[in-house]
């Protein structure tokens, strides 16, 4: 048993890892060069190819959540049981604020560098778009609601077998589309967390926001798919 939830942590390390560090790389490194032409389309993909690489990498060793919006909302669905619930989100944010580190020592290596909100979460002045904090929450909200709608459909009973990850990277890619003019995309409290400790005291004071909202959407989704889904 003792094996078991070391080969469970261990995978949603490396998952949580791989997101914060490919997603957050490619917007604090490869957004910053136009010549590559990736922009805000490069980034989206690129957050929504780390979770579906990773969910057939790791995903059936531990659920692939790497996320602690998602392990709560399968919590609430009754797709994680308690015990995994605390373990997972500690881990989560740990390998979350070491993908960050080796970003920064990585993205610092080039000598006219400046790390500005390094991939960070915003609202009002610190919003992409300076969007208010309202429609930040509110975006916020209903964008993890449905990360967490797609995640449970798709792994339900019913659901196509083993293609469960193709929908869940794409969707999340479709959130970035829609959400970094607004927030720069948050739906997971790790991935807020991490950034915002290297980009500092601004964005550390506004994390409530991508701590609450995500976690308020993912809950609801995972109480109404007891409604939704047969298992």
């Amino acid at each position: 048993m003792r094996d078991d939830m070391q080969r469970r942590l261990t995978a949603e390390f490396i998952g949580t890892f791989w997101l914060v560090f490919g997603g957050c790389g490619a917007a604090v490194v490869s957004a910053g060069f136009p010549q590559l032409g990736i922009g805000f389309t490069g980034v989206a993909f690129a957050f929504g190819l780390t979770v579906l690489t990773m969910a057939y990498a790791v995903g059936h060793i531990s659920g692939g959540h790497f996320n602690p919006a998602v392990t709560l909302g399968l919590w609430a669905a009754g797709r994680c049981a308690s015990k995994h619930v605390v373990p997972y989100i500690v881990v989560q944010i740990v390998g979350a604020i070491l993908a960050s580190a080796a970003l920064y020592f990585i993205a610092s290596g080039k000598p006219d560098w400046v790390a500005g909100g390094f991939a960070s979460n915003g609202y009002g002045d610190l919003s992409p778009s300076h969007f208010s904090v309202t429609a930040c929450f509110a975006a916020e909200l209903l964008l993890t609601f449905f990360f967490l709608t797609i995640i449970i459909g798709t792994t339900s009973k019913g659901a196509a077998s083993g293609f469960a990850g193709i929908p869940i990277g794409l969707g999340l890619t479709l959130i970035h589309l829609i959400s970094i003019p607004i927030t720069n995309t948050s739906v997971n409290p790790a991935r807020s967390i991490a950034p915002a400790l290297f980009a500092g005291s601004p964005y550390i004071a506004q994390l409530w926001l991508f701590i609450v909202a995500p976690i308020l959407g993912a809950l609801v989704a995972g109480w109404l798919s007891r409604m939704l889904h047969e298992d």
